[in-house]
């Protein structure tokens, strides 16, 4: 089997499910969708109570600092923090909250937010929903409450109704984030990247109105002017390279294994794009080397990029990736990247 199949047409064993620690913060208040809806890039402001949005919170210039679920309430959202630094994100909105917002910011809680793989009978509270779940008293802690198609709950939640399932190890758990393509902190979420770069577009409103960064990004939209991608890339090593691991020291000539931050090449010596994320799989997986890339707009046509003389990278789309809009004020001529 070609190398880019036998890495991508992999499946869990089912029924299985993911768990994620998240972080919880309350906003409580009339203004609190009015002051996500400044801070983040999805249009939260009118969201009807029992709306769950999907948002990337970014700086003035659009850089990524964390990914967020919005839960709206009659009193108030919860922020569900997924992915990024949820310290720097309780202190960054605590900055710009002015006395004048009636707003009152709670403490960080963790919670767990479980994804079900395959046939199960968790309810769902649809596309775009939360709610509490069906049947069962809510204590004291977060939740559980249904996040459209998943769980969320606190951390100590021992009896919910995908105990049953499997649990995926930490090494299952990235392959499959990989391989869909789910953007992490530090390596596709840091201050070099933005969400339309991420395959982030459905976080993203272009036409709610002023919030940090919506500059930058309806420039970006307007022009076509996305620079970089990410990429989901698969190696099979030579033979003699497919036991090494990483951080292993090699000899001055043997090339190093993959890891983040590695630089890729086109045919011609050119720069065209960085490893983001890497993970070796099992001996019984061959060997292969699977991870994420930033390619940058001029190689994305590319089906293979070199991270080194022997170590060609077969690049695909990632299932999760949304490309990015394209606009009124790109020409004619213009080739979508």
């Amino acid at each position: 089997m070609d190398a880019a199949n036998s890495c991508w047409a992999w499946q869990p064993e089912t029924p299985a499910r993911l768990e994620q620690q998240v972080w919880l913060l309350r906003l409580e208040g009339p203004d609190a969708r009015r002051f996500l809806h400044g801070q983040s890039s999805q249009a939260i402001e009118l969201a009807a109570p029992g709306s769950a949005l999907a948002t990337c919170l970014i700086s003035p210039t659009a850089r990524m600092r964390a990914l967020a679920w919005v839960l709206v309430d009659g009193a108030g959202a919860w922020l569900v923090i997924e992915a990024g630094g949820p310290e720097a994100v309780r202190t960054g909105l605590d900055r710009v909250l002015f006395p004048a917002d009636q707003v009152q910011l709670g403490p960080l809680q963790p919670a767990l937010l479980i994804t079900p793989l395959g046939d199960t009978t968790l309810p769902q509270a649809g596309p775009g929903r939360w709610e509490p779940l069906p049947g069962v008293s809510q204590g004291d802690g977060p939740g559980p409450w249904l996040l459209e198609h998943r769980l969320l709950l606190a951390p100590a939640t021992t009896a919910h109704p995908l105990a049953g399932s499997r649990l995926l190890g930490p090494a299952e758990h990235e392959r499959w984030r990989i391989q869909q393509g789910w953007p992490a902190a530090p390596g596709e979420l840091n201050d070099n990247t933005n969400p339309f770069e991420l395959g982030l577009a459905p976080r993203v409103s272009l036409s709610k109105g002023c919030y940090d960064g919506q500059e930058t990004l309806a420039k970006l939209a307007t022009y076509d002017g996305v620079k970089q991608q990410l990429r989901r890339w698969c190696w099979q090593p030579p033979s003699g390279l497919a036991e090494q691991a990483v951080g292993v020291e090699q000899p001055l000539g043997v090339e190093q294994p993959l890891g983040a931050g590695q630089t890729l090449f086109n045919d011609a010596g050119e720069r065209a794009g960085t490893i983001t994320s890497a993970l070796q799989l099992p001996p019984a997986a061959g060997g292969l080397w699977i991870g994420l890339a930033l390619v940058r707009r001029s190689a994305l046509d590319e089906p293979r990029l070199n991270a080194g003389e022997q170590t060609v990278l077969e690049l695909s789309l990632p299932d999760a990736f949304v490309a990015p809009p394209r606009g009124p004020g790109q020409s004619a001529g213009q080739s979508q990247s």
